[in-house]
């Protein structure tokens, strides 16, 4: 029997990569999917490591569909999933994710896992609560335009399930949980006990897509929510000081003032867009929920391995590795 091709896009990225590690690290899936990985450079190291590993490297430009008709024809199924980063343009990410919509019906996708995230502009006709602002927030660009491909991949009748993955743990380590001036300190515009749906998207966006591939037929239609519990910044804090800090040294939290986060966000040279955009996804959480308080329990339980925890991760993660 011959294996179904998986077309994943971004295959370097950590989403994608994570994909292709989990598929090839488990022998039923591996045995079942060829996997084609796309890349705008196959020439670049990753993309060699990725050919090492057995992976068909392939290139494709998410702008020109000519290109996606190449890589997806003769796939069974495709994980997708668009940057918003590297553009800075809520415009060009819809229109990226709807060629890949409109190329997967027609080159007859039977399964299509799109990178998705919930609509905070507007009610999402998805979810059972209301999780989203409502136009509160309308500026969380890369919820809303992942929600709107989304919207678009279901009335084209695409068989599909869609991944929303969590807060990305990496964004803690070296970011909001850092050193300075020998002291450590969490800091985030948020109250310490908001819920923060943590995911180390590097490690665990594979468990969650390998078993969505693996399980169509229950997950077909679905939202499944990319998360390994609800943290919160008092949790995330507590953990490190108990797994780095020695007797007598301390790691505190602070609750940043909107304006004083945009102005750390600034500092990095980002754009105002960025900094609203930022600023807006971090209200989001204690505001209305990320997931608008959904329960996580009914997507972590087609995961058939143990999730990455935060306690786990801390002992990964680089910024810590001088704690050890």
């Amino acid at each position: 029997m011959s294996k179904q091709t998986i077309v994943v896009f971004g295959a370097t990225g950590n989403q994608g990569g994570s994909v292709i590690n989990s598929i090839l690290a488990d022998s039923k899936a591996s045995s079942r999917f060829h996997l084609k990985g796309v890349t705008r450079d196959p020439t670049k190291e990753s993309s060699k490591a990725l050919a090492s590993k057995g992976v068909e490297v392939v290139k494709a430009d998410l702008n020109d569909r000519r290109s996606l008709h190449n890589v997806i024809k003769g796939a069974y199924g495709v994980f997708a999933v668009t940057n918003f980063w590297e553009t800075f343009s809520v415009e060009t990410e819809i229109a990226q994710g709807k060629n890949i919509a409109d190329v997967s019906k027609e080159e007859g996708v039977q399964h299509l896992v799109w990178s998705s995230l919930l609509n905070i502009t507007k009610s999402d006709p998805y979810v059972l609560v209301l999780a989203v602002s409502k136009g509160i927030l309308p500026g969380v660009y890369h919820f809303d335009g992942k929600a709107e491909v989304e919207e678009y991949i279901r009335s084209l009748g695409i068989p599909a399930t869609f991944f929303l993955a969590g807060f990305f743990m990496s964004n803690l380590p070296g970011g909001g949980l850092r050193e300075n001036n020998g002291k450590w300190s969490l800091a985030l515009p948020m109250p310490d006990n908001a819920p923060i749906p943590l995911l180390a998207a590097e490690y665990d966006t594979g468990k969650f897509v390998k078993a969505v591939f693996l399980k169509k037929e229950a997950t077909l239609g679905k939202q499944i929510y990319g998360a390994h519990a609800y943290v919160t910044p008092a949790k995330i804090l507590q953990d490190f000081k108990e797994a780095y800090l020695s007797a007598g040294k301390d790691a505190t939290y602070t609750e940043l003032p909107h304006e004083v986060f945009k102005g750390i966000v600034a500092s990095t040279g980002a754009p105002e867009i960025v900094q609203e955009e930022l600023l807006q996804n971090m209200r989001l959480i204690p505001e209305f929920g990320y997931y608008g308080g959904a329960s996580l329990e009914p997507s972590i339980a087609i995961v058939d391995e143990p999730l990455t925890t935060w306690k786990e991760y801390m002992k990964l993660a680089p910024a810590f590795a001088s704690l050890k």
